[in-house]
């Protein structure tokens, strides 16, 4: 395949790509290379994708629409992968402008380059964080997601109702992807577990919010990378269950699919902070915090439609993912 990746000096871009590229297909990817957090590590990875002759690289905004459109005129992408977003719950609440540019101007670009050139499936991150203030657990593509919490989750939602329309209207094949916290090798600097990692082995406190009583369900980087890679080989056709009087959130009578990919295992933070403990060997020093605006107390992923759909569930045990990340921090920083 010719496949287009945006953001593709991200974390899960940067992941997915090489893997496309050991696959042997071929891969455009843009970045803004923004300076959200530290330009070296994406540099960093950049260096790693550039060694394959399959890849080439453009540094592109999304939200620059000029650009976008003469990317698509000039080239003919089998699939595009939409990782590019300006992340974070809590730099939403910051720098809202930031999110409408990317999240919502850039999605709309991807999406009207994708209708002009006919691309046969265009698969677009979306969040966990669209889940809001539900407590229903787990969490389900078929459940309703109308209350964000903040401007990212509502972002990540509108995303999903955009890609809907194109699918209505010009029939354009979409798939939608719910991350939930995603970590790994080369992950991003703003998550908990770099932070964490980052802060223990300087003798620094780490900060934990709502008092600890958080959990998560961590999903390890090669499973996402595993689940989109099964999902773009699964062009999504329209439900033919799919009923006006009831509608499935999850599907359409249109080619439109949602999925979760999670580790379908919530775990506490605490046990979280352990597992880091243990793979660095060294105790963290605590600051407890309250909840964050934003934040949402729990999340928990159900996973039945990847099964159901593509034959995968995420299963990389949290200890086991803890210490790779751990070994590379300590390859690449020291």
């Amino acid at each position: 395949m010719n496949v287009l990746v945006t953001g593709v000096a991200g974390f899960i871009g940067y992941s997915l790509s090489l893997r496309l590229l050991e696959a042997g297909h071929d891969v455009m990817g843009i970045d803004n290379l923004n300076d959200y957090y530290d330009i070296n590590l994406k540099k960093n990875r950049l260096a790693r994708i550039k060694k394959y002759s399959g890849f080439s690289f453009k540094q592109i905004d999304l939200a620059d629409r000029k650009p976008i459109k003469e990317l698509f005129e000039s080239n003919a992408f089998d699939c595009v992968v939409n990782l590019a977003a300006q992340a974070g719950v809590r730099y939403s609440i910051e720098n809202p402008a930031s999110y409408v540019d990317s999240n919502l101007v850039g999605f709309g670009n991807i999406l009207e380059g994708c209708r002009h050139s006919k691309v046969k499936h265009l698969v677009y991150a979306s969040s966990s964080s669209v889940y809001g203030l539900n407590t229903r657990m787990p969490f389900s593509v078929r459940h309703n997601v109308d209350h964000p919490i903040s401007l990212y989750a509502a972002s990540k939602k509108a995303n999903e109702l955009m890609a809907h329309t194109y699918s209505y209207l010009y029939k354009l094949p979409t798939t939608g992807l719910r991350f939930f916290t995603v970590y790994g090798p080369w992950g991003r600097p703003d998550m908990a577990l770099f932070l964490f990692t980052k802060a223990i082995m300087n003798n620094k406190p780490i900060k934990v919010f709502n008092n600890g009583n958080m959990q998560r369900d961590f999903t390890y980087i090669d499973d996402i990378v595993e689940g989109v890679i099964r999902v773009m080989n699964k062009i999504p056709e329209p439900d033919p269950d799919w009923s006006s009087d009831a509608p499935t959130p999850s599907s359409s009578c249109v080619p439109y699919k949602l999925y979760n990919i999670g580790n379908n295992h919530p775990v506490k933070l605490m046990d979280f902070i352990r597992a880091i403990e243990t793979a660095i060997g060294k105790k963290a020093v605590i600051d407890y915090l309250p909840l964050q605006p934003g934040d949402v107390p729990a999340t928990y992923a159900d996973v039945n439609d990847l099964i159901e759909d593509t034959g995968f569930k995420p299963s990389t045990p949290i200890v086991k993912g803890i210490q790779n990340f751990v070994d590379w921090y300590i390859n690449y920083y020291t």
